[in-house]
């Protein structure tokens, strides 16, 4: 029994992590695709969607039935219960991407102004986005939970620039009013990237709920001891 557990733990672990690099993938490949207004890149990331929602129907599915047949406890338990919640984040992310892929494939313009990408720091937001789910991966793969905790400060600039977005675009659209649409539609992507940073929040509590045992919700963050 032990020896068949260990084998459904390991095939559920690699599922997952090959999931969280599609993912990954998904992230970079929507920063190529915006910044440089790379429709080809855009279309990939389309293709590779029914790739993720492929992997969370079967991620779900497998993690219920471990978890129904074969009774988990403790660590084990609680790996099922975290891989549940985190495919559900990923594929989130993967949809946040997707949306962007889709405002490169509909964009009126034949190219977006390099100076709206550069105001609304969308290169270094994807960056940073993509930098916190690769690390996220690390920490559970490692099973480090200060990696994991370590996440959470990462998301303070993603957070910031999005405070800051509305003024920000407010002024670019006064400068250039016949930009209107495109500079409506980057405040729209500035949400959805902070939308993937909170997934990533969402999922570093998760590793250290897997890995202390303890519940990070609600709780302000705190620091694991």
């Amino acid at each position: 029994m032990t020896q068949h557990l260990d084998n459904e733990l390991v095939k559920l672990r690699q599922q997952l992590f090959e999931m969280w690099s599609l993912v990954i993938s998904q992230v970079e490949t929507s920063r190529e695709a915006l910044v440089n207004y790379d429709k080809d890149a855009a279309a990939e990331i389309a293709f590779k969607e029914r790739m993720v929602d492929t992997y969370e129907l079967k991620i779900d599915r497998d993690c219920e039935n471990f978890i129904a047949l074969n009774t988990p406890v403790a660590t084990d338990l609680r790996f099922a219960l975290a891989a549940l919640k985190i495919n559900t984040d990923l594929e989130r992310i993967g949809d946040f991407a997707r949306g962007i892929a889709k405002f490169v494939k509909k964009c009126p313009s034949e190219s977006l102004n390099p100076e709206l990408i550069k105001v609304c720091q969308i290169d270094d937001l994807l960056k940073n986005a993509a930098e916190m789910l690769s690390d996220a991966k690390k920490a559970l793969e490692n099973e480090n939970s200060r990696m994991a905790v370590s996440i959470f400060s990462h998301d303070d600039f993603i957070d910031e620039v999005y405070k800051k977005s509305t003024g920000i675009i407010a002024n670019y659209i006064k400068k250039h009013p016949e930009e209107l649409e495109e500079a409506l539609n980057m405040h729209s992507i500035i949400r959805r990237i902070e939308r993937m940073g909170d997934h990533c929040e969402n999922i570093a509590e998760q590793i250290v709920f897997y890995i202390e045992a303890k519940v990070l919700k609600h709780s302000g963050k705190s620091k694991v001891k």
